[in-house]
């Protein structure tokens, strides 16, 4: 699966594919995509892209190939537990073209877990992973998640993908960390769309932004810059703060460096 990787040179990237039906229908809210952005741009790793797939073996292959072509890491959320409907091992194993076996080691895992006679067939599930894989320890329900490659596979519960995550986070090597730098404008987009693209001309290696709200009846962008230069950032973010107070607004700016999210 080589292949040259996307972003900027130098930069880490990571992919998400959120993988469940239920999601797609709306029966499920997807909480696990803003802790993975928060968690990963603070490691100095650039979430490039997400995607929400169904539990269909032929898309969720072709997906985690074309991921794990693209990017320096790639996370995939739901489809690992006891159910017939949970494919994430088969399709990773199926993707990297290895079978897919009873690890014994998850299955030792699991068998300390469950009382005796408590690990039936179905609960057996959870131990398969594609031969070759590292677990990824589970200490909130046990059942491991995996790691193949450069694509890591957790649970779609948010409290366990969490945990899932804390563990492996050390492992993730990333680049310099994203910085943010946010103005607040109380004019409308079409206003200041002109000067914005002036600005994102003059500073091409920043991603810039525009995020309009309609609040109390009044319409207003937040005007969003993020980069790993913390000099360029600012310089930037002043000539913004600038183009927005000449046309007549009241800006405010806002500086957001990462940190570990609140626990």
């Amino acid at each position: 699966m080589s292949e040259a990787k996307a972003g900027a040179p130098g930069e880490v990237t990571a992919g998400v594919l959120i993988i469940g039906n239920e999601i797609l229908s709306g029966r499920t809210k997807d909480i696990n995509l803003p802790y993975l952005g928060d968690r990963l741009h603070a490691l100095g790793v650039v979430l490039a892209e997400a995607r929400v797939i169904p539990d269909v073996e032929e898309v969720i292959v072709k997906a985690v190939q074309e991921f794990s072509r693209r990017f320096t890491y790639v996370f995939t959320t739901g489809g690992i537990g006891p159910t017939h409907d949970d494919i994430t091992a088969d399709c990773v194993a199926k993707a990297f073209g290895v079978p897919l076996i009873e690890n014994p080691e998850a299955r030792a895992i699991l068998e300390a877990h469950y009382e005796p006679g408590m690990l039936n067939a179905a609960r057996l599930r959870m131990a398969r992973t594609p031969e070759g894989a590292a677990l990824i320890s589970n200490p909130v329900s046990a059942a491991p998640g995996f790691r193949m490659g450069n694509v890591h596979v957790m649970a779609g519960v948010p409290k366990i993908m969490q945990a899932m995550f804390d563990g492996i986070a050390d492992s993730l090597v990333g680049g310099a960390p994203v910085l943010s730098r946010t103005v607040i404008s109380n004019l409308p987009e079409g206003a200041i769309a002109e000067g914005l693209g002036q600005v994102q001309a003059r500073y091409p290696a920043l991603q810039i932004g525009s995020y309009p709200s309609f609040r109390a009846g009044n319409f207003g962008t937040s005007l969003v810059l993020r980069g790993s230069d913390a000099a360029e950032l600012d310089r930037a973010a002043q000539e913004v703060f600038e183009m927005v107070k000449a046309l007549g607004g009241d800006p405010k700016l806002e500086i957001t460096d990462p940190s570990a999210p609140a626990s």
